[in-house]
Order: structure tokens, then C-alpha cells, then sequence
């Protein structure tokens, strides 16, 4: 029997973005290697989903071309739009606001698309195969660029998770909603992207669960309508938080009793660097991500095999 998949993606972008809203470092390019080390030790391919200002630094480049060239990882694509090439702003201060791709006029997000994988295939000298949205938004005109475009794996979906209670453009609707979307890997209907089609793009969603039962998590919503409180449920991701290695164990092994063939996990390149997000903070916080990843890896490698995204959908084709 075929083991289960472990995809590991990382959102490869500049430092602690949650926080810096004029300029973008992009430091955390050195903290990459130890993480790849990692990974290896596992047989594990990490996919580092590359957005602009990564791909413009030349230290990032050499380290993720030498991972391509020793099969022992994948680059893909992701775009914030507000920082991404054509530049043309959509509010009054976009490196506030933080827009959505998805919000700006369809000649511009195309100009962007267009932008980031020519450059992205041109440093990397390879075809761009997988992406994730920047900040998780996620249409179905968006997803027919990365049709024309080559693209074969999308992994924008955080399935129970509703994003339009964080707002980008203050004018606009927020992110999308993924309550209502499939969990299992599904290739999208090019007509309504929350649903199972005949498109050639595979959507491979987050790994999420719900935190509470349905039940608890109409009361809890019933009770924040009453407060006047919007947010998504409470979910559990297959994502470091510091103090979580039991839950994400939990998240995966759900998964896999579920019937899912993958467990997705994500982290930011970012917060592999002391200081390079709200969450790990100094050299002790990162010293624990490691404790944690080094757990939660030799636990997997023991239930799942390593593969990038672009070999999962050649698994699902094949």
C-alpha cells in the first residue's frame, strides 16, 4: 500500500511581514539551510513557495537552486500583491493595508501572474509548477491564470477557516471564505473553484480541523454574534506555534484516520530566524521549533513519505 504523502510547504518571504509596513529585509535566507538539513536528515522535500523579494536576493537564489538541482526540494510561487511588480496602488497605503491579489483590476493581477513566474523561471531556470496565494486569497479568475500559465498544483485552501474577517483593501470584502471547501485533494472546477471539476489545476488544501465539535462551534459562534464579534471558527493547522507539537500530531493523525493519501504542513521562512516573526522571538524560541520539528518529523517518517507538491500531482495523475 502507498504511504500517505508529507508535503511540507514554506511561504519563503521577507522578515517578520506582520510587523514591517515600509521596508522588507530578507535575512531569514540564512536561517534556510539548517531547516533544509532538517528535512533531509527525514527524506522529506520541502516546497519553498517564492515571492518577490525573495527571488531578488541573490543568497536565496543560489541556496534553492542547489536544492532543485539535488532533488531534495521544490520552488513554487507566491505573490503578495502589494510589494509584487507591476507596482500600481489600491489604497492609500498598501504596505498597511496589505491587499489581496484578488482585489485589484484583472489586467493588473494578470501584469503581476505574469511578472512573478517569468522571473521566478528565469532565476530558478525551471518550470514553475505549484503556488499558494498570498495571504490565502483565492478566485477563479486567479485560477485560470495559473491554468494558462502552466501552473498544476494550487495549495491556497484552508479548509473551516473564513478569511473575509480580515480585511486587505479597507473598501473591499476581506479574503475567502473556506468554510464550505473540500478538505482532500480535489482537481477544481474552473466555474466554482469550491468545487470538484474538470480543470487540470490540483487544489492540495491545508491540513486544518476544527478545534470543537460542530456543535460547540455553533454555540461559540452564536455567542460572538451576540457580542458582536466576526470571526472564523477555531480551527487546529498543521502549523508550528511554539507549544503545539501534541496538536499538530493530532491534526495529522486525523488526517491519516480520515483516509486523506497527504498531511500538509506550512510555516514562513521567516520564523526560522530569531525575531523574524511575532511567534519566535530569540534564539531560545527557535531552539524550541527545532525541538518540536525534530519530533513531530521522526513521528511522520514513520506514517508518511516525503514529497513536493509537483511530485504529489504526478502521484494523483499517474
Amino acid at each position: 500500500m502507498t504511504k500517505p504523502a508529507f508535503i511540507i510547504t514554506i511561504d519563503t518571504e521577507g522578515d517578520n511581514l506582520w510587523q514591517n509596513h515600509d521596508s522588507i529585509s530578507t535575512e531569514n535566507t540564512r536561517y534556510l539551510p539548517r531547516f533544509q538539513a532538517l528535512c533531509e536528515k527525514y527524506g522529506f522535500k520541502p516546497v519553498y513557495l517564492t515571492n518577490y523579494e525573495m527571488a531578488m536576493d541573490a543568497q536565496y537564489v543560489e541556496f534553492a537552486k542547489d536544492v532543485i538541482h539535488r532533488g531534495t526540494g521544490e520552488v513554487g510561487m507566491h505573490l503578495h500583491a502589494w510589494y509584487s511588480p507591476p507596482h500600481q496602488p489600491l489604497t492609500p497605503d498598501d504596505w498597511r493595508h496589505k491587499p489581496y491579489l484578488i482585489e485589484y483590476p484583472k489586467d493588473v493581477i494578470r501584469a503581476k501572474v505574469d511578472h512573478m513566474t517569468k522571473l521566478l523561471e528565469d532565476s530558478f531556470q525551471t518550470k514553475m509548477l505549484s503556488h499558494r496565494a498570498g495571504r490565502w486569497a483565492f478566485n477563479e479568475y486567479y485560477a485560470s491564470l495559473l491554468v494558462e500559465y502552466g501552473y498544476q498544483v494550487d495549495c491556497s485552501v484552508t479548509p473551516h477557516v473564513n478569511w473575509a474577517f480580515s480585511p486587505g483593501n479597507p473598501d473591499g470584502q476581506g479574503g475567502t471564505d473556506y468554510r464550505h471547501f473540500p478538505r482532500e485533494a480535489y482537481f477544481m472546477d474552473a466555474e466554482d473553484i469550491c468545487r470538484p471539476g474538470k480543470s487540470s489545476l490540483l487544489e492540495v488544501p491545508m491540513s486544518i480541523h476544527l478545534k470543537h465539535s460542530p456543535l460547540m462551534n455553533g454555540l461559540k459562534q452564536g455567542y460572538d454574534a451576540l457580542r458582536g464579534k466576526k470571526r472564523s471558527p477555531s480551527a487546529l493547522w498543521l502549523r508550528p506555534s511554539g507549544e503545539n507539537l501534541e496538536k499538530m500530531k493530532q491534526v495529522a493523525a486525523k488526517s491519516l484516520s480520515q483516509g486523506h493519501d497527504y498531511v500538509e504542513f506550512m510555516l514562513h521562512s521567516s520564523e526560522f530566524m530569531p525575531g523574524g516573526s511575532p511567534t519566535f522571538k530569540n534564539e531560545q524560541d527557535i531552539e524550541g521549533l527545532y525541538r518540536d520539528l525534530e519530533q513531530l518529523f521522526s513521528w511522520l517518517s514513520e506514517r508518511t513519505v516525503g514529497l513536493t507538491l509537483a511530485e504529489y500531482y504526478q502521484r494523483k495523475v499517474n
